[in-house]
């Protein structure tokens, strides 16, 4: 359907060449008005077929599946893999503020992590901070994990 003429320019008339047979120039070049199809040459049309022709190709997770049921044959696809476009401003504060609660939440429950390690062993040192009150976590401590030990 693409072929070259005599100045390097394509036209969907011929099937001649190899890239005649690339579907990606095939689907690109039906939209496009014959007066300005004819003016790509074949660097050209290179060029754009690997610009775009790629994005569609290689992910991850291909599952492309076709089925037939009673006289209809039917297709699913999956595909998923690394979103690589660039994010709208709307998705780019929903994922900022993802991350930050994230984060957020990853340091308080660090702290508290840390404050309960630290009261374990001030318990186990002996320190009363507050003299005659405990919150009981030393001896839950002592019958259920170091009795086991």
């Amino acid at each position: 359907m693409i072929a070259e003429d005599n100045q390097n320019s394509l036209s969907l008339d011929f099937m001649d060449t190899t890239l005649a047979q690339s579907i990606f120039a095939q689907k690109f070049f039906s939209h496009i008005p014959h007066e300005v199809r004819a003016t790509f040459n074949t660097d050209q049309v290179k060029a754009l077929e690997n610009a775009f022709g790629e994005q569609w190709s290689k992910h991850p997770l291909d599952i492309r599946r076709s089925f037939g049921f009673w006289r209809f044959k039917y297709y699913f696809v999956l595909i998923g893999g690394r979103e690589k476009r660039d994010l709208s401003r709307r998705q780019e504060r929903f994922f900022r503020l993802s991350e930050l609660y994230f984060y957020l939440g990853f340091l308080a429950f660090s702290v508290l992590v840390g404050l309960g390690a630290l009261y374990i062993l001030k318990s186990a040192l002996g320190i009363d901070v507050f003299p005659h009150y405990s919150f009981g976590v030393w001896d839950w401590w002592q019958q259920n994990v170091l009795h086991r030990v």
